[in-house]
């Protein structure tokens, strides 16, 4: 019952135009909104507490993966040359060994990938998981910016991955906050291409450089096989940061009696008096955060829990400050 529950909207039909007056209630977001929540990132730190490995050219030493370089140009192969960093193809075509060069990166990259898939279409207290997500990955970024990072994303929802490129100063972040504000507009578009989580992250896994943050904003209830294994691929050079977005009433069932749950479309009535239909529920999504924490642990990262009725920057300023 959990797993159907969490695919109905029960506040409105995502296939009915929402009015602006909603626009703040927690059902949908507008640019401006995401702007404005610039200020209340400054408290989050987006230092992973892990001991020191590197230091990349900017103004902080990194915890993160890999080289954190970037490719700068080919020249001549000398002797004593790393013959890893040779460039075979060059080195073919010319018939003399070349080598790639490599400069330190001097801006992290940072990829938010935020799902919007139609689970996180759902709320019963202050807003629905779409609207959390928005917030959250709005906050992010702002942090990000102002630490000196390039911003970038992929926005998931259900008619498509929009790719937003890393870039620095306030550009990279505009563009990103105003895809995310799109995204919680309802829509009726049909599916027209792969928009699972797996495929995100596949595109991730092409497009994110050594030694980039990489933040994951879903509720994951698409995460398949085929969607751990990428994540296995990117821990491996990037660092990764989980974010579980969950509504209570995905945890615990209301107060026994009958009630009615519906998208706009298709009515569902249960009744959440049973004892044994409760514990039922609740063992549900107790194995499916369990399976998700143990996921993340497994590899080293870190994974953390965001519920629709929590304030999106007090909670990320409890599980954020002072790593």
């Amino acid at each position: 019952m959990w797993s159907f529950l969490n695919t109905l909207n029960v506040a409105a039909s995502a296939s009915r135009a929402v009015p602006p007056a909603n626009r703040s209630s927690g059902i949908t977001v507008d640019v401006d909104e995401l702007i404005l929540l610039r200020l209340k990132a400054q408290g989050l730190s987006l230092r992973q507490p892990r001991k020191v490995m590197t230091m990349l050219a900017g103004s902080r030493l990194s915890g993160f993966r890999g080289r954190g370089m970037e490719f700068a140009e080919t020249r001549h192969y000398l002797p004593g040359d790393d013959i890893r960093s040779i460039d075979w193809r060059v080195t073919a075509r010319s018939n003399k060994p070349h080598t790639k060069i490599f400069q330190e990166e001097r801006e992290r990259p940072v990829i938010i990938l935020t799902d919007f898939s139609p689970s996180l279409f759902f709320g019963t207290r202050v807003a629905f998981k779409s609207v959390v997500a928005a917030r959250c990955a709005a906050l992010l970024a702002w942090r990000a910016q102002a630490l000196g990072d390039r911003v970038g994303g992929i926005v998931l929802t259900p008619q498509q991955h929009q790719d937003i490129r890393p870039s620095g100063g306030r550009r990279g972040v505009l563009r990103l906050l105003q895809a995310l504000a799109q995204a919680t507009q309802p829509s009726s578009t049909a599916v027209t291409q792969d928009t699972r989580i797996a495929s995100a992250l596949q595109q991730l896994r092409r497009v994110s450089h050594p030694g980039s943050l990489i933040c994951l904003i879903s509720d994951f209830q698409g995460f398949d096989a085929e969607a751990e294994q990428h994540l296995t691929h990117l821990a491996k050079h990037t660092n990764v940061l989980g974010i579980f977005v969950y509504d209570e009433l995905e945890r615990e069932l209301p107060p026994p009696g009958r009630y009615s749950v519906t998208d706009g479309e298709h009515l569902l009535q249960f009744n959440s008096a049973n004892p044994a239909t409760r514990s039922h529920y609740q063992q549900q999504f107790a194995q499916h955060h369990e399976r998700l924490k143990q996921l993340f642990a497994h590899r080293g990262l870190r994974l953390l829990s965001l519920g629709t009725h929590q304030d999106v920057a007090d909670r990320l300023a409890q599980e954020l400050k002072g790593t």
